[in-house]
């Protein structure tokens, strides 16, 4: 069952469940998109921008391009609607970052895992030259292997410096 909460839009008390609006809200929303709707059904209106059907309908150009982002008005029935990309708000019509913005994203993780990698190969190297254990000339530990088999190191157990050496 849902909580009361105040809608955000008209501050009215209302209960809340998978709404977030009040219902009169809601009903306006409804009105609002049957406008746009019934004014982009109309062939000559296919092709119109948002501000055109902005000013012809008297909704607003947030509530239309909400209408677009919930899927409600279908960008390849309706080629010039739009909405807005979440990071850099250029019009999009499909997800809700534009293309250039997921190749940034995209850059900067791969440069960020980069970076990862290259700090654990360089902590790796530190490590490596102290905890690395050579047995017998033949077998090569770290330190956690190391202690896990043998519970005291002997004479036959050397420090090793450059892992790569024999």
């Amino acid at each position: 069952m849902g909580s009361l909460a105040n809608c955000p839009r008209c501050s009215a008390l209302f209960l809340a469940g998978t709404v977030a609006i009040c219902n009169q809200c809601r009903n306006q929303e409804e009105q609002n998109y049957q406008k746009v709707y019934a004014f982009m059904r109309k062939k000559q209106n296919r092709m119109a921008a948002v501000k055109e059907i902005e000013v012809a309908t008297g909704v607003s150009e947030k509530q239309i391009r909400e209408f677009v982002k919930q899927k409600r008005l279908h960008p390849a029935q309706f080629p010039n609607i739009s909405y807005l990309c979440e990071k850099c708000e250029r019009p999009i019509q499909d997800g809700r970052i534009c293309e250039r913005c997921k190749m940034e994203i995209t850059k900067a993780l791969k440069r960020h895992e980069s970076n990862k990698e290259l700090e654990s190969k360089k902590r790796g190297k530190k490590t490596g030259l102290i905890t690395r254990w050579k047995i017998n000339n033949k077998m090569d530990l770290n330190a956690e292997s190391f202690r896990r088999y043998y519970k005291k190191p002997s004479l036959l157990f050397t420090k090793r410096g450059d892992p790569n050496e024999n």
